[in-house]
């Protein structure tokens, strides 16, 4: 039961972040109206796409300390998963930016950032799946898959800052209002952190889930 804690703890959350997601009361700010809701399922997803790249590149690490394959298989999946997580962001974010913005797609800095930092990491599986050379196909992903890492969190995280964005946290924003930890509503909270949790374990849930199938066709194969 110990080893199933989080599972249950992670269907529990999303249950209520679904649930209470679409009852808590929210505020009326700016241009969001009741589209803010959004907030509960889009940012959640990045949050929980920025810590699966993280256990990522910590596999990647691990593997040119350690050059053993369940290392750059780990690397791999975390990533991959991590990728689809931020695509979902990505799409969420152009739903709510059609009802916010009048279109899904502004070339706003933020937006461009996240489909170029997507498509680093599609090119890492591109480069990974090209080779055959287990240990060579390891230590050539890990290092990119490291390069990938810190390209990826000055795109989304740093540049949308330094620049004109319609995002908030931008400069010279215009489109949403702040929706920062400090003026984020106390009613909003008690929902969005619990998303941010429930999105993690998910993601987590759906990778380890990937890498117990895998093991067991290796085994299979193997005998």
């Amino acid at each position: 039961m110990r080893q199933y804690w989080w599972k249950i703890l992670c269907i529990v959350l999303l249950l209520y972040t679904f649930t209470a997601g679409f009852l808590v009361k929210v505020p009326e700010i700016g241009n969001l109206y009741q589209t803010i809701r959004n907030l509960f399922f889009h940012v959640p997803m990045w949050f929980a796409q920025l810590v699966l790249v993280t256990i990522s590149l910590v596999y990647s690490i691990r593997y040119l300390r350690d050059p053993q394959p369940k290392y750059d298989l780990y690397a791999w999946q975390y990533a991959q998963t991590g990728t689809v997580l931020g695509v979902l962001g990505l799409l969420t974010g152009m739903i709510w930016a059609n009802y916010t913005w009048g279109t899904p797609w502004n070339n706003d800095p933020k937006q461009l950032g996240v489909a170029i930092a997507l498509l680093i990491y599609l090119a890492y599986f591109v480069l990974r799946n090209s080779m055959t050379d287990l240990d060579k196909r390891g230590r050539v992903a890990a290092v990119y898959n490291i390069f990938a890492y810190f390209i990826y969190i000055p795109m989304i995280l740093i540049l949308p800052r330094l620049v004109e964005s319609l995002h908030p946290g931008g400069k010279g924003v215009e489109g949403n209002p702040g929706l920062n930890g400090q003026d984020l509503d106390p009613e909003m909270r008690k929902v969005f952190w619990p998303a941010v949790v429930a999105w993690t374990l998910l993601g987590v849930w759906i990778t380890t889930l990937y890498l117990r199938m895998k093991t067991l066709e290796e085994k299979k194969h193997s005998h």
